[in-house]
């Protein structure tokens, strides 16, 4: 007999809620906008010339609780630089299976190589397309910027691409990479 009050409390929660009004999200017709620091898909950054962030120190693995980043470091070679560093991210792979979204990895990048997009369409009906390769995540060559390998700019060092003294890339960059497309095509 004690139940009978909160019974009818509960049933009176039930009956008040049927007269309001319904909240229905038409997704995927009409995409809300997400939140200003929401965490989704992960982007690899570039520098304004078009060389990579990341210089493979795989802090960002080291930093993940759910273990779902690899990467593994390479040496750069002058002419064919990845990155201004002495290493860039020669494989980086991140498992969406297993990430959780928390950003640890975000927090633990030195150079601001990895950031998170607010992209959050990441399923798939394959569980082998949840692993990102490092194509999938590479930020798109924007305009004014060269597909690297190539060198550094003239007179530049690699604390001036971190220090944001890079604006894009130089004449010089671009005709690089024209004479290695055409060194290639010749073979």
């Amino acid at each position: 007999m004690a139940e009978l009050p909160q019974m009818m409390r509960a049933f009176g929660v039930t009956f008040l809620s049927m007269f309001r009004k319904v909240t229905t999200e038409q997704y995927p017709e009409e995409k809300v906008p997400t939140q200003e620091r929401f965490h989704g898909k992960h982007q690899l950054n570039r520098h304004p010339d078009g060389l990579e962030k990341c210089v493979g120190c795989e802090l960002c693995a080291w930093a993940c609780p759910a273990d779902a980043i690899y990467v593994e470091g390479a040496s750069n070679e002058e002419g064919g630089r990845f990155s201004p560093g002495e290493r860039y991210g020669r494989v980086y792979q991140i498992n969406y299976l297993r990430c959780i979204g928390c950003g640890l990895c975000i927090e633990a990048c030195p150079t601001r190589a990895l950031t998170m997009t607010n992209e959050y369409e990441l399923a798939d009906n394959s569980r082998t397309k949840l692993i990102y390769e490092k194509e999938d995540l590479l930020a798109p060559i924007q305009p004014g910027m060269v597909q690297p390998p190539h060198s550094m700019i003239d007179d530049f060092v690699a604390q001036d691409y971190y220090d944001g003294k890079v604006k894009g890339a130089s004449a010089e960059q671009f005709a690089e990479v024209e004479l290695i497309k055409q060194k290639n095509q010749g073979m």
